[in-house]
């Protein structure tokens, strides 16, 4: 790869490009479009370089999207590479980071859980992972969701007693837990099943999940009645329920294969210029789960064009299997092919299956991407309804894009958090909630009024300093300012949130609406404050009551569920974090040595004091505070 160029020429649209093709190489490469303000605007991939740019040159052939990205063209930048491969790899990293207006862009991206067998330690741990794939084990996935991979390790637990304790709560056992009780561990760390017994049941698990699902099922039937010849019912009854455990994780896939062991099933469909891309992840001839995307792209291009840029982004930072699936012929797929395989070191085919299981399986995939498609159309028609009766209800000259709404919970002013969520176009907008633990010490345990001046100031003052007032999510679409903010409470409420926020000097307006609760906090019979107007109630009925007492009702779960979390989270806190002078280093150190805090509460002095890192004085100060004299 050789590094890349840029000038700024003055020049726009065509003339622009024609003065870049003069000097771009027949080298296969990368092209970057920038507009007035110096955005991306396109990324583009080509096996020539001045082929490829050069076609931006003859308005004639373009579609009215090109001829429009064209116009828009103040200067270029490209990245020669080696190979047309290369070139795509590249072209989809940077489609993923700069989110090019112009290009097919991968909308809710996100990473899949994956089941692990770690295998840096003596026995083995069976445990749920994300991100890079740092630990020394075997890794089987991805699977669709973390309910998924909970369900499947609870089942897995049943079927092979492999240990899903951490290695320092290992370390620290002196007896079994409650697991080895109910028959889900083994109990390797007191014990009770040797090391080598153990690592065959790790082998038959990895076995298992590598689609050697008979053979296990064989030998445990095999010993099972092995046991029951001998009279050794005990351990027959333990194979029968290891075996209806594995039955268990069969059944758990709505659909499965003979003929697939390992691939990806992609179906995209279209509908009103929107499109929906179903995900099918097939291992071991089950199905693991499935996810539905929803990419950004121009209608006025078809869906195996769309399904082909979504293919290269969607497998930017990610393991292909060895075999992809698809619902339509692209027409890279030889290039892409190529790529892939580069990038997991094995032979990666896409196919595009006519007849057979494969057929069905695609078929399958592609109901479900219509059906996704159609509930969101569906919903989204009802949403757009709701958002414009708030408009025409509240007063407002267009209906909102983004809705936010705030609720505080704390108990007697502990573990307070402010909590706001997110509602737009497409209903509530998860990823775009927000809390706040409150900071001030100022404020009066229990004045929600400061609190939510608190979140407030603190909310608006960075939205102004890092949004324009235009600026939305790339991904979503969702705009950074809200249009509406719902205030829980009246006038008084109302005016005292305006106060704070003229302060603050916004750059674009914000509607502030305050909800004073009804009588007796009877829902249905709220009061509506806007500044400028009578306080007013909604008829009993209205669609746009039930729906703003429905953002309430979530804001008001969310900040609860938040709360209640933190609140676990200082009760369950580790007592080695209350002693002065013990920072992670000494308390990885203690826990290391010890197994646990309580442990390390038990140690004598001399014990402590061994500890790497672990002073005289500080030893004292840990037996001192475990014995009540701290």
């Amino acid at each position: 790869m050789t590094p890349e160029s840029s000038i700024a020429t003055g020049l726009v649209g065509t003339e622009a490009i024609k003065h870049f093709v003069k000097t771009l190489p027949t080298a296969p490469g990368v092209y970057r479009m920038y507009d007035a303000d110096s955005e991306v605007i396109y990324v583009g991939k080509a096996k020539s370089l001045k082929a490829r740019v050069t076609n931006y040159t003859r308005p004639d052939g373009l579609s009215l999207r090109i001829r429009r990205m064209v116009d828009a063209t103040h200067h270029m930048e490209f990245v020669r590479t080696e190979t047309e491969a290369e070139a795509l790899l590249l072209e989809a990293n940077l489609i993923k980071r700069l989110k090019p207006r112009f290009n097919v862009l991968l909308r809710d991206d996100k990473s899949f859980p994956y089941i692990l067998i770690a295998t840096d330690h003596e026995a083995p741990e069976l445990k749920k992972h994300r991100g890079a794939r740092r630990t020394k084990g075997h890794y089987f996935g991805p699977f669709a969701s973390a309910l998924a991979v909970k369900r499947t390790i609870n089942a897995l637990q049943r079927a092979f007693l492999l240990r899903t304790c951490s290695d320092s709560f290992y370390k620290g056992r002196t007896r079994p837990c409650m697991l080895h009780q109910i028959k889900r561990c083994a109990a390797p760390c007191t014990g009770e099943i040797s090391l080598t017994d153990y690592a065959e049941l790790v082998d038959e698990a990895r076995l298992f999940l590598s689609g050697k699902s008979k053979s296990v099922q064989d030998h445990l039937a095999e010993d099972m009645n092995q046991a029951a010849e001998t009279l050794d019912f005990e351990r027959a009854a333990v194979l029968r329920d290891r075996l209806s455990a594995l039955a268990l994780i069969q059944s758990q896939g709505d659909v499965t294969s003979r003929a697939v062991e390992e691939a990806d099933v992609f179906a995209i469909a279209q509908e009103a210029g929107q499109f929906c891309v179903q995900v099918f992840f097939f291992r071991a001839h089950q199905n693991w789960g499935n996810h539905a995307f929803r990419p950004r792209a121009d209608q006025t291009l078809s869906e195996a064009e769309v399904l082909e840029a979504f293919i290269t982004q969607f497998y930017e930072d990610r393991s292909p299997p060895r075999l992809i699936l698809l619902s339509h012929e692209i027409s890279e797929a030889p290039l892409i092919e190529e790529a892939l395989s580069a990038r997991a070191g094995s032979k990666v085919r896409i196919e595009t299956p006519q007849r057979g299981e494969k057929h069905d399986l695609v078929k399958h995939a592609h109901d479900n991407a219509r059906e996704a498609l159609g509930r969101q159309m569906a919903e989204g028609a009802t949403q757009k309804t709701l958002l414009k009766g708030v408009a025409d209800l509240f007063g407002l000259d267009e209906p909102p894009r983004r809705i936010e709404v705030y609720d505080n919970s704390h108990i007697s002013g502990t573990n307070a958090v402010g909590a706001m969520i997110v509602a737009g176009e497409e209903g509530l907008s998860k990823k775009h909630y927000r809390t706040f633990n409150i900071r001030s010490t100022d404020i009066t345990p229990g004045d929600d009024f400061g609190m939510m001046r608190e979140v407030l100031t603190r909310r608006f003052s960075r939205l102004a300093t890092e949004s324009a007032p235009e600026a939305e999510d790339d991904q979503s679409g969702m705009p950074d300012w809200p249009d509406v903010v719902f205030i829980d409470g009246g006038l008084g409420q109302l005016n005292a949130v305006r106060e704070v926020i003229a302060t603050l000097d916004l750059p674009r307006e914000v509607i502030f609406i305050g909800i004073a609760k009804g009588e007796e906090r009877d829902a249905g019979r709220e009061k509506f404050f806007i500044e400028g107007r009578e306080p007013f109630m909604l008829p009993h009925r209205d669609p746009v009551l039930y729906y703003v007492q429905r953002l309430r009702d979530e804001a008001h779960r969310f900040a609860i569920g938040t709360h209640r979390a933190r609140r676990k989270k200082d009760i369950t806190k580790n007592p080695l974090d209350e002693i002065e002078g013990i920072g992670p280093t000494r308390k990885r150190a203690l826990l290391e040595r010890f197994g646990s805090a309580k442990a390390v509460g038990r140690a004598a002095l001399a014990d402590l004091s061994a500890v790497p890192g672990v002073s005289t004085a500080l030893a004292q100060q840990i037996y001192d505070y475990f014995k009540g004299e701290g």
